[in-house]
């Protein structure tokens, strides 16, 4: 089976490389997969970067008093029970003595034991309350991460890179960043559009004055798309229905992404 031909099994390899439930020799083969092709590499950084952020430690929360209440008469009952076997295993003419002196002995091992359940249990509920706020911010910036299906450069006449169009079927939406210095003017606005292989060309949206401009896209405008077009039209874009009105300043091929 040739893995590279399948874009969602070196998609699924390379999330469990990043978790690192990849092991053995599953592991060595992905990585030297990975050393050797492209695209495979670029998948295993792209899970990489996403999972980063489970390192990061959140900031600690104090235990509740019911977990400090516990370790107490976890201590306690523990100072108790050695105290009565020490006087148990005492001679009996020096039980006195003897239980006093195993007291002071045990009185030594009982704290550096509290100290370590106090630790462990201070640890252990930090740790939970770290990972699980972790857990639930990964969750939130891969559930807010853009999928990223189609990919075009759109470019003018001189094949100067202009606008950097995604889509994102995850959120049906088309992103358009400006990597040009084309500025419309007061009076006139660009409008996006898609160029079938047959018919007209079908408007996308009209293009807003930030320098990152997000449209809504159902995957139906989208898919088998081979180019896509900007015309620089009147305030506003053109009517819905109607054709270009203006000069087509921006083009290019619309690309579906694979790994």
């Amino acid at each position: 089976m040739n893995l590279t031909r399948n874009p969602a099994l070196i998609d699924q390899l390379a999330a469990s490389y990043a978790l690192g439930t990849l092991r053995g020799g599953a592991r060595r083969r992905f990585e030297e997969l990975a050393r050797t092709h492209a695209s495979v590499r670029a998948a295993a950084l792209i899970w990489q970067g996403r999972m980063a952020s489970v390192t990061e430690l959140q900031a600690q929360q104090a235990p509740s008093p019911a977990v400090w209440k516990r370790i107490e008469n976890l201590i306690q009952a523990d100072k108790q029970a050695r105290a009565m076997q020490a006087a148990r295993q005492a001679p009996a003419g020096r039980a006195s003595a003897g239980w006093w002196a195993s007291l002071g002995l045990w009185r030594g091992a009982s704290a550096a034991g509290a100290m370590a359940a106090v630790a462990a249990v201070v640890v252990g509920v930090n740790l939970n309350t770290q990972l699980n706020g972790q857990v639930r911010e990964l969750s939130a910036k891969l559930a807010a991460t853009p999928e990223i299906q189609y990919v075009a450069v759109l470019a003018d006449d001189k094949a100067a890179p202009s606008v950097l169009v995604t889509y994102d079927p995850k959120h049906s939406q088309l992103q358009l960043k400006h990597v040009g210095q084309f500025h419309p003017g007061p009076d006139k606005s660009l409008q996006l559009w898609a160029l079938p292989q047959s018919g007209g060309p079908k408007s996308l949206g009209v293009l807003g004055d930030g320098a990152v401009v997000r449209l809504p896209a159902r995957s139906g405008e989208v898919n088998q798309v081979p180019a896509l077009a900007i015309s620089l039209e009147p305030k506003g874009g053109v009517p819905a229905g109607s054709g270009p009105s203006g000069p087509v300043l921006f083009k290019g091929a619309l690309l579906q992404t694979t790994l």
